[in-house]
């Protein structure tokens, strides 16, 4: 990571989303994550995790074992996610 103009780090990593929440929450890059995982990394319950996934707003690998998320799936499903829209005095719309 490297200062941005605001002395704040900023991600220069291959996936500088998921780079910067895992920096912000202090957790390892894995790499290959787990619905569990997954779950904690964004704060919900895994069924929320499995929610998203039928809805088809994150992608899923079959890989041996059990259904894994690659960190190139997690960038992406940030990158494509939407940001709350904020009010006129600073504070998130429907809160």
């Amino acid at each position: 990571m490297t200062p941005d103009a605001e002395g704040s780090k900023q991600s220069t990593g291959k996936y500088p989303l998921l780079e910067g929440l895992l920096t912000a929450k202090g957790l390892p890059d894995k790499g290959v994550w787990s619905i569990r995982d997954v779950a904690e990394i964004f704060g919900v319950r895994s069924r929320a995790i499995y929610d998203w996934i039928s809805n088809g707003k994150i992608a899923v690998r079959d890989l041996p074992g059990r259904s894994k998320l690659l960190s190139v799936d997690l960038e992406e499903f940030l990158r494509d996610s939407k940001r709350l829209l904020t009010g006129r005095n600073g504070s998130s719309e429907g809160r």
